[in-house]
């Protein structure tokens, strides 16, 4: 008889946002009329960028004729894509990643969420809690149960402290989802020295690079002294350009970076990842390509710059109003999401403005247990919704105190 993979029985019965849908449909049933602002789920709602719109609409001109056509592209991504992202993203902040050490992928989920199958089942993993469900539920399903969680609370300013017993793979991301929270370069030179002495492997989610406003922030893993040695940095276009629903991102996987077998002996990491795309992944399409290269332009730039603006602006204002109405927060000014501590059970708060003001959270403790008393906030909405959001939930604390 053909049988499961026992490990997805261990898996937490409802993935966070399939959970937070059926909650919203079955408000829906019973209130038809009521229209609701959503400030959970991270999808962006303003256009792409011109610039990215006129270079697909070039590239699929392309594709028409049969001198230009293009059928199957490189796996890891084309050469002038590689090529910008190398220069525009890592060298021009003096970190010294080549072309050649870039992947170009579908999604940054997709990335951090494939890269754990080059490693041993029997590894140990150094996780924060709360942290984005694919880090660990990925790991899960592969059946690895050694797991030293990071505890990250309003004590130590949301940031994971270094693990106090050996791990060979640790996840991080900054600015971080779901916290918003930021490390500073002397914070994340410690995480870099620790996988250096210990033989460890950091991957390091940089989605949300971009939203970074404080010059003294890194931007790439790879500003910090022979992180190219331990790290392996994941990026994606669909915050930075709004390509959530066009599909782009990259892995940094430096030729430097080693892990090891069961006898100690050394092999590249971007050799192995090599090996798995060109096997499993087709490549992203080629007008897809072509629009992510255009946001390095001088217009793109410009244009992306723009886009991140609005949201940071959107975060700047519930962070504001949040605070008025007396909730502490984080993040929200290097980051699109901010954090907001509550006194109930997370769910019970999401439910409360669900049900009393019409808006969609995220509930914290669907990132870890540490993230219980908490929901995340997402800036990414019309401005005005945001607006009409805060009023909404000042007006139900107003009538429907908790």
């Amino acid at each position: 008889m053909i049988r499961i993979n026992e490990s997805f029985q261990k898996l937490q019965n409802s993935y966070l946002f399939a959970e937070i849908s059926q909650r919203i449909q079955a408000f829906q049933q019973q209130n038809p009329t009521q229209e609701l602002i959503r400030l959970g789920i991270g999808d962006v709602t303003q256009p792409l960028p011109s610039v990215c719109v006129q270079a697909m609409h070039q590239a699929i001109d392309e594709l028409t004729s049969s001198k230009t056509f293009r059928g199957y592209g490189p796996e890891q991504g084309y050469d002038f894509l590689r090529e910008a992202i190398a220069e525009h993203d890592f060298q021009a902040r003096g970190a010294n990643i080549a072309a050649d050490e870039v992947f170009v992928s579908d999604g940054a989920k997709c990335d951090v969420g494939n890269f754990q199958e080059l490693f041993a089942q029997d590894i140990r993993l150094a996780i924060p809690d709360p942290v984005y469900p694919v880090y660990l539920d990925t790991n899960v399903m592969a059946g690895r149960t050694g797991v030293v969680y990071l505890e990250c609370r309003a004590d130590n300013n949301y940031l994971p402290d270094l693990p106090k017993e050996p791990v060979d793979l640790i996840y991080l991301c900054f600015p971080n989802n779901p916290t918003g929270a930021s490390i500073t370069r002397e914070q994340l030179t410690l995480w870099v020295n620790y996988a250096l002495e210990n033989k460890a492997l950091i991957l390091f989610d940089a989605a949300y690079e971009a939203f970074i406003q404080d010059e003294d922030l890194p931007h790439s893993i790879y500003e910090i002294e022979g992180a190219d040695k331990v790290a392996v940095e994941f990026r994606s276009y669909s915050k930075t350009a709004g390509f959530t629903g066009v599909r782009c991102a990259y892995a940094v996987v430096p030729k430097a970076c080693t892990a090891y077998t069961a006898a100690g002996d050394a092999v590249s990491v971007r050799d192995l990842w090599m090996r798995r795309q060109t096997t499993k992944f087709n490549g992203v399409s080629y007008p897809v390509q072509r629009a992510a290269e255009a946001t390095y332009s001088p217009e793109g730039k410009a244009q992306v710059k723009a886009l991140i603006q609005y949201y940071l602006n959107n975060a700047a204002h519930i962070r504001a109003a949040l605070q008025r109405m007396g909730f502490s927060c984080v993040g929200g000014d290097n980051s699109p999401y901010i954090w907001v501590q509550v006194e109930q059970d997370a769910w019970g708060f999401f439910d409360f403005l669900l049900n009393e003001a019409g808006i969609v959270c995220t509930p914290g403790v669907g990132f870890g247990p540490c993230g219980e008393n908490h929901v995340r906030i997402s800036a990414f909405n019309r401005f005005d919704k945001v607006q009409e959001a805060m009023l909404r939930i000042e007006a139900a604390l107003k009538n429907s105190p908790l």
